[in-house]
């Protein structure tokens, strides 16, 4: 009889345990934090007062929380600084009832993080950013992955899932190394199992990552978590960084925890759909409203993504573990933080430092498109005093984008043109240190560069001089060192076409020298040069920057250390630029002649000249 009690409990033991979810999915030893704590998710009630039980005295049980939703247990455990790795096993229910079992991995730490894995991404670093759907497909098998709520590959479609991978990318490393990349920026890798939401007009398919439908899997037609480890260990093995896209502000309204929410807060709710009003200024203006704050921070960017509550402190610890356990997992070398401004400011904070306690040398850089200099400082360290203060290192530098836009197209005004550029760098007071921050000329959500300069590749070039030489860590759109163009017209997949050549039967190959055009092949050679010089040069990597009052629509600067000067010139009007050398004395004094980084000339200094139209990038010779 006793027997037969315990083959039934048994029985029942097991039936209970296979309908589980628990996240973090493992963990490790030999963090600093050593708490934990576990989010237990059943298709059957758990029910109240639970106990919970470890079978390792390297593990103790701290608390169980229980919520209003009986499918959810939260409970706070702590690790033995001593905890060996190990599998473990937990016992969890209501006394005297059926107990459920959980088995769960401690795995141990890398031993390379901040050395060859998790080294943070600098001002050395060349970042290039793409969607990995649109940029190359290695494995079409994964193209539909059965079970997954759409099921299509339909590159006809613009708004459907193409095809494109880790292994796609990973093909074409030496094509990006060899245009001086040293560090990828995919948006976001994460499974979004969503059906084609209607979006603007459209029925569009989550094929750029944003659309949130479980944390801990990474999205199986880019190559599941396997396919995204072994991604991440080949770019560090080819010496590239890779960057993940974070986003907290938001998830699919197919996410698991929103289709059955643990608590009546996970979700900012409202009575009606509400939307942010994107003024970051109400995060800073002294004179703003408890209202408008609240828009700004709780408002839905859509009505199919529900917008999470990070007040919520089981949803916080969910997000905060889930970045660790990502950046131990896979060794990612630095975070962008998606709709940064958007999210609540404390928990930005908490998440930042839990990332930075335990990967000191990680990076994170906030995304806030931004409305001024002010408000790109805000959501970094910064010299402005405010009651809040930001701790990322560095942001997506929208106004440093939109200035060097102004200088490639306009005139000369006194806060436009090359002067916006002027104009803009003098308020880098602001920031603790400008070098942190991410520049760029474009992206996956604005008209392409090569578009916005009027098809003109002089103009490009012009462009292209600043990304590279200006302060901080320039980003790159795919594509653009092929001259991929278009607006966002009608709307944003304009400017997210495939890759040419990225997929078998491609009529034309751009990752090859003989499938680009003699205009594109200039373009990729010259961002090739330029990026390569870079890499070398501590003036630019690391040095500081001196800029002179742009004159008549010619703008010169000068990046420096005590080894190394460089000169960037630009004459964006229409009469040769003025060579003012006893005002920029100050830096040239010692030179006598100039290096052209792009053509290897070497030229006395006062035989330089520069016309209409013209950019250049000099190293200063004794």
């Amino acid at each position: 009889m006793k027997l037969f009690a315990f083959l039934t409990t048994l029985v029942l033991f097991v039936c209970v345990a296979q309908a589980q979810r628990v996240y973090p999915s493992h963990w490790y030893t030999g963090m600093k934090d050593r708490r934990l704590q576990l989010l237990i998710h059943d298709s059957t009630e758990i029910g109240k007062n639970v106990q919970f039980r470890s079978s390792s005295k390297d593990v103790r049980v701290v608390k169980v929380n229980t919520v209003s939703n009986p499918r959810y247990l939260f409970v706070d455990l702590e690790l033995a600084a001593t905890a060996r790795p190990q599998e473990l096993v937990f016992t969890y229910g209501v006394a005297g009832k059926t107990q459920r079992r959980l088995t769960y991995q401690l795995k141990a730490r890398h031993s390379g993080n901040g050395k060859e894995r998790v080294k943070g991404v600098h001002a050395e670093d060349f970042v290039y950013l793409m969607l990995p759907e649109r940029f190359s497909n290695g494995d079409p098998a994964n193209d539909v992955i059965p079970g997954y709520r759409s099921n299509t590959a339909d590159r006809a479609n613009r708004y459907d899932r193409h095809g494109g991978d880790f292994k796609g990318i990973q093909n074409n490393f030496d094509y990006l190394q060899n245009l001086g990349i040293t560090t990828i920026w995919m948006t976001p890798v994460i499974e979004n199992d969503v059906t084609m939401m209607h979006e603007f007009g459209n029925n569009v398919a989550g094929y750029h990552g944003y659309w949130f439908t479980d944390h801990y899997q990474i999205d199986k037609r880019f190559g599941g978590n396997d396919g995204y480890q072994e991604f991440c260990d080949a770019a560090h093995r080819r010496g590239l960084k890779v960057i993940q896209d974070a986003v907290y502000n938001h998830v699919s309204k197919e996410h698991w925890f929103v289709l059955d929410p643990p608590t009546d807060d996970w979700i900012n709710n409202w009575p009606s759909f509400q939307g942010p009003s994107h003024r970051e200024e109400v995060l800073f203006d002294p004179y703003a409203s408890a209202y408008d704050r609240k828009v700004m921070l709780d408002g839905w960017f859509v009505d199919h993504l529900p917008d999470l509550n990070q007040r919520n402190p089981f949803l916080a610890t969910y997000l905060i573990q889930h970045a660790i356990w990502t950046t131990e997992n896979f060794g990612i070398d630095g975070w962008r933080v998606d709709t940064y401004k958007y999210c609540d400011e404390a928990f930005l904070n908490k998440v930042n430092e839990a990332l930075y306690r335990e990967f000191p040398a990680i990076t994170i850089l906030g995304e806030a498109w931004v409305n001024s200099v002010v408000g790109n400082a805000y959501f970094t360290r910064n010299n402005i005093q405010t009651p809040f203060r930001h701790n990322a290192d560095g942001v997506i530098d929208f106004q440093t984008c939109f200035a060097m836009l102004a200088g490639m197209n306009k005139a000369e005004g006194w806060t436009d043109g090359v002067n916006k550029i002027y104009s803009t760098l003098a308020q880098d007071v602001v920031y603790k240190d400008p070098m942190h921050n991410c520049i760029f000329l474009d992206n996956h959500d604005m008209d392409r560069v090569f578009s916005v300069a009027g098809e003109d590749p002089e103009r490009l070039k012009m462009a292209l001089n600043w990304l590279l030489t200006l302060r901080g860590i320039p980003q790159l759109y795919y594509g653009t060192e092929v001259l991929m163009k278009n607006f966002k017209n009608p709307n944003d997949a304009m400017v997210r076409m495939d890759f040419p050549g990225g997929w078998a039967g491609d009529s034309v190959n751009k990752f090859s020298r003989s499938g680009r055009t003699s205009l594109e092949d200039s373009i990729y050679t010259y961002i090739s040069k330029l990026a390569q010089f870079r890499k070398q040069s501590p003036a630019l990597t690391r040095g500081k920057m001196m800029q002179f009052i742009p004159r008549n629509n010619f703008y010169v600067y000068f990046r420096y250390t005590p080894e190394q000067t460089v000169m960037v010139m630009a004459n964006t009007g229409n009469k040769p630029g003025e060579m003012r050398w006893k005002e920029w004395a100050e830096r040239t004094k010692g030179f006598t002649k100039a290096r052209d980084v792009i053509s290897g000339k070497v030229v006395a200094i006062e035989n330089i000249r520069v016309k209409e139209g013209e950019s250049f990038v000099f190293e200063l010779l004794k």
